[in-house]
């Protein structure tokens, strides 16, 4: 069974009956990254070492008969315009490129406050608003459908990178923040 083609719910219930494991579905997830985000562009930043160590903690915890809620194991990414302590974030943007946040958003601390698990943090147009560019640190997201074209989203809520993550089933859940 693939991870990346399950639920949230039933990842839940595989843990709970210890057929799966956070560790696991972290790794599986990590390696489709390594596979497919090379043309697909939808991450600005994986954090591999951090989703380990959270995957690990949720195990140990899951194992013990804690569950701290529903995403607990959870893999999940970020839209880089969500600020996260000591990660930079980066807005997709030039002016951005060396930020590096102190604190967590509120968002950030209610997802590991439940033991989700960080995979990293995605592509979006700059800022979120407008469209593509190719004149930024790092090139628009794709579509993994066909690469030859961006992965699309409205024009209220541009989705790039997290359009074409979770159309190529990277992490499971993706947040993606409103303006």
């Amino acid at each position: 069974m693939d991870p990346a083609f399950l639920t949230i719910a039933e990842l839940g219930r595989l843990y709970d009956q210890r057929e799966l494991s956070p560790v696991e579905v972290t790794r599986s997830l990590i390696d489709r990254i390594a596979a497919h985000d090379g043309k697909l562009h939808s991450f600005i930043r994986v954090t591999p070492e951090i989703a380990l160590a959270e995957a690990q903690t949720a195990e140990r915890e899951l194992m013990a008969g804690r569950r701290r809620g529903p995403l607990h194991g959870i893999p999940y990414a970020l839209k880089d315009i969500v600020e996260t302590a000591g990660i930079p974030t980066t807005g997709h943007s030039k002016l951005c490129e060396d930020y590096v946040p102190a604190a967590d958003a509120h968002l950030v601390t209610l997802l590991k406050g439940g033991g989700a698990v960080l995979m990293g943090k995605l592509a979006t147009w700059e800022f979120a608003l407008g469209g593509p560019s190719w004149d930024l640190p790092w090139p628009p997201a794709r579509n993994p459908w066909n690469p030859d074209y961006l992965p699309g989203g409205s024009s209220s809520r541009p989705m790039a990178g997290s359009a074409g993550a979770v159309s190529s089933r990277t992490p499971l859940l993706w947040i993606i923040a409103a303006r």
